[in-house]
């Protein structure tokens, strides 16, 4: 969340859902560091949880204003929002059947009727189209590449300009089109998540990922991919449809054992003016670029569990992406032990969450208070990531250094900010920096 002051107005960009430690979790989501009655509106660049996540709880707390997205962002807020009501319906009440005696009964921070209030509240704008949002200042949606929907936000206000990049893309991803440029502004805030990593050719994806699900099968294992339902999923599901298609990779068991990425998906395909023109291209020759025909949806959780029970190898991949709730925790806990089978963790990790744990290797991993040790084999493969990294951020970056004057870094851990900075100075940035939560920027 960027809370953004100008006059008597004051405009929140994005409104998303801290994730880690539970304890934490529930205590940072629950209070917001302002008045949520005193917003004029809210600007939300994408769907994904962690940047629009706790939007019902802004309306539970008092905001009634307008919250601007996209139209791909709008439709996938009805999705994502009422998976998050009811993972937070289900949790209560499992903890509720674990309280002590007089202890509080836990409530979720919000339930589905209130993403419906919340859904009501939201007004999208198309790409590039400069919208008057208020009569003294206009709103600008820029393509940011990283997810369907996802937008760079530029602001005109009176005397000044700002530019939010939400999360920036990766040039020559599968599905979406490039990024396109960062428009310059008096004040520019932008992500960092890979500020100081680079990640493996795109050209490698599909290939690499076919060479480890043929170790895996010579095993005799399961391939577990935790992966994010929005996102992360539908460019899995596309490459192993692609792989399969060409002839590169023999027809094998594959499982999204998710109904939100189900649902998901099905967006996407209402959604091709966002496709990159190969993709565009090989929906009309094929509207099946998903996988509805090669890849087993599972949506009940029967069915589910039915895969725990399997034996034979397949490819499962589940939410959540970092491992903190969802089907994947039930994968993990049953199928961890056994050294056959693989863990493809294809997104970042947030600290103290049980995906970070899983990419640290640690031999034991604690599911659902039970310790498992973890055997299998894990491998990392950050080329999936949606996220530009820092060729990406330097290339879109540097030429804006004579007409921005205030760059700011969010979205990322201090080790990956703090040398694409130290970059960015030597090639003619003056005012740079990495704000600590709740440092304010005057402009």
């Amino acid at each position: 969340m960027h809370l953004l002051e100008f006059g008597r107005r004051k405009i929140l960009l994005d409104c998303g859902f801290f994730q880690g430690r539970r304890s934490e979790s529930r205590e940072r989501n629950s209070r917001f560091p302002f008045d949520p009655t005193s917003l004029s509106a809210v600007v939300l660049s994408h769907a994904h949880i962690d940047h629009c996540g706790n939007l019902p709880n802004l309306m539970k707390q008092g905001f009634n204003g307008p919250i601007y997205c996209t139209p791909a962002t709008r439709d996938l807020l009805a999705v994502m929002l009422a998976d998050s009501a009811k993972i937070q319906e289900e949790d209560a009440e499992f903890l509720n059947k674990k309280r002590k005696p007089g202890e509080p009964r836990i409530e979720p921070l919000y339930n589905r009727v209130d993403v419906l209030r919340t859904l009501k509240l939201v007004q999208s704008f198309p790409y590039w189209r400069l919208h008057d949002v208020h009569p003294d200042w206009q709103l600008q949606f820029v393509e940011a590449g990283h997810l369907l929907g996802s937008a760079m936000v530029h602001l005109k206000l009176p005397g000044k300009t700002l530019t939010f990049t939400g999360d920036i893309g990766r040039k020559g991803l599968p599905i979406l089109r490039d990024p396109s440029p960062i428009p310059a502004a008096d004040v520019v805030i932008c992500e960092s998540t890979y500020g100081n990593r680079t990640h493996p050719p795109v050209e490698l994806l599909a290939e690499n990922l076919a060479a480890l699900i043929r170790r895996t099968f010579e095993r005799g294992g399961k391939l577990l991919i935790p992966a994010f339902s929005l996102g992360r999923t539908q460019t899995i599901a596309y490459l192993l449809h692609k792989l399969i298609q060409e002839g590169r990779m023999e027809e094998i068991p594959i499982f999204v054992d998710s109904p939100l990425a189900a649902a998901a998906t099905e967006v996407y395909r209402l959604h091709p003016e966002c496709f990159d023109d190969e993709t565009a291209l090989l929906v009309q020759e094929n509207p099946d670029v998903f996988g509805a025909n090669m890849i087993r949806y599972v949506r009940t959780a029967e069915e589910s569990k039915n895969l725990n029970r399997r034996q034979e190898p397949c490819v499962v991949v589940a939410a959540s992406g970092m491992c903190e709730s969802g089907r994947i925790l039930h994968h993990l806990k049953y199928n961890v032990h056994d050294p056959r089978n693989t863990v493809l963790i294809i997104g970042f990790q947030a600290p103290e969450t049980l995906g970070r744990r899983i990419v640290e290797k640690r031999p034991e991993l604690r599911i659902h208070d039970q310790f498992v040790p973890l055997n299998a084999e894990v491998v990392v493969m950050n080329g999936f990531s949606c996220h530009a990294d820092r060729n990406d951020l330097l290339e879109m970056l540097t030429p804006l250094a004579a007409q921005v004057p205030k760059l700011r870094f969010v979205h990322g851990e201090k080790d990956q900010a703090e040398p694409l900075m130290q970059t960015l100075q030597e090639r003619g940035f003056s005012d740079l920096g990495f704000p600590e939560r709740g440092a304010t920027l005057a402009w």
